[in-house]
């Protein structure tokens, strides 16, 4: 698909895609001619439109690629793409009446045609539906729009615990906890709705502009009290979820777990939020599905010492092989949370020696023998230099030499 090659093409896409009225849109021209530089090409003129927030960045992109179609879905105006992924994309929408932002969930076409998939978007909405808590995303309205299957939810403006993890590097360690009592809190609400999660991981934990802890995409969750609510079973779906953040009995059947295993993957989330990297990093996902049931990760104290103790045990049961020996329900997490000496000050983690929480010791060191290369190459590049120079002066005197 080509994109507008002269501003009427360009004003043209505008029109078709009903982004901006035709009132405006003359307007938008007048003004436009009285600007001391003219507008001579599409993307002069959508930068112009994005500055007057007539488009938005996403609104210009698409136009500019030639594509004027799906800016509206049921009664949402799209302005941006938050994400994609195999089940679908979420985009930042607009009511367009009630000018309310949400994040509109979109199943893709082809995932209709899988029956499994359907069911379990629809399912994600009934479960959502049946939750109210400040820690849960919100959902407010599924619907369809011809082909379309979407699902508008609360807009949570702010990043994943992947994201931030990613970008700033391991949280300190009063951070991960706080992060892991609303976590908790919210897991507590699903438990007492009948609900089992089954897909907690750092990617589904988000914290916005405020520090508030939201878990959303309830895609794989199940009422364990309705076994006919199951799509899983229905469907022969043995084993579903993140296989980096996945219990033991549930690499093992999905159908059977209850809310212990969502604490263990929660325990995994906060691990990842500490070190930087999954239980276990390396390996296939077959492997890691047994890792999970037969090895304990390595030791938070290898990648840094600024952790208390009580904190590693207490991450330790969580991620406890056994679901009888971990938290029996995360009200029970919460408040072994609210007992840690980290919360009063009562920990000596400020005077470690090793933490990841800093830039200059979250990105990886050279090792020895790196450093023994980077000398030698700094030694041979003063070679070069000094040669170069002595070259330059030899060949300047004997050029003074012969003129002379």
């Amino acid at each position: 698909m080509s994109g507008p090659a002269t501003i009427q093409d360009f004003l043209a896409l505008v029109r078709q895609s009903g982004l901006v009225e035709e009132r405006t849109l003359t307007e938008l021209m007048q003004r436009c001619s009285r600007l001391p530089e003219p507008l001579d090409t599409p993307f002069k003129l959508a930068g112009q439109m994005v500055k007057e927030t007539l488009l938005t960045h996403f609104q210009a992109d698409q136009l500019l690629q030639g594509r004027w179609r799906r800016f509206s879905i049921g009664r949402y105006k799209v302005l941006d793409q938050l994400g994609a992924g195999g089940m679908g994309a979420v985009y930042l929408c607009e009511h367009k009446h009630m000018r309310r932002r949400v994040a509109v969930k979109v199943l893709p076409i082809a995932r209709t045609i899988n029956s499994s998939c359907l069911e379990r978007f629809y399912r994600e909405a009934r479960a959502i539906a049946a939750l109210n808590h400040p820690n849960i995303v919100r959902a407010y309205d599924i619907d369809q729009d011809e082909a379309l299957h979407f699902m508008a939810m609360e807009y949570v403006e702010g990043a994943s615990l992947q994201d931030h993890v990613r970008r700033h590097g391991p949280l300190s360690p009063l951070q991960a906890v706080h992060y892991m009592r609303q976590a908790a809190h919210g897991l507590q609400h699903v438990y007492e709705s009948g609900l089992v999660h089954r897909d907690i991981k750092p990617g589904n934990v988000l914290v916005d502009l405020t520090g508030s802890v939201k878990i959303l995409d309830l895609g794989l969750a199940r009422f364990y009290q309705d076994e006919a609510d199951d799509v899983s079973v229905r469907h022969d779906e043995q084993v579903l979820g993140t296989v980096d953040y996945l219990s033991p009995e549930q690499a093992l059947n999905s159908h059977d777990v209850d809310i212990r295993s969502d604490i263990y993957s929660l325990g995994c989330t906060i691990y990842y939020c500490l070190t930087g990297k999954p239980p276990f990093q390396d390996g296939t996902a077959a492997q890691k599905l047994i890792w999970h049931q037969t090895r304990h990760p390595k030791a938070i104290k290898h990648f840094r010492n600024d952790v208390p103790r009580d904190l590693v045990r207490l991450l330790d049961r969580a991620m406890a092989k056994r679901p009888r020996d971990r938290f029996q329900t995360p009200a029970e997490l919460v408040e072994a949370l609210g007992k840690l000496a980290l919360l009063s000050g009562e920990t000596r983690s400020d005077k470690a020696s090793r933490t990841l929480t800093k830039p200059h010791q979250w990105w990886p060191k050279p090792r020895r023998w790196e450093w023994r290369w980077r000398w030698l190459e700094v030694a041979l590049g003063a070679l070069l230099l000094l040669g170069s120079a002595a070259l330059l002066l030899v060949l300047l005197y004997m050029t003074w030499s012969g003129a002379k």
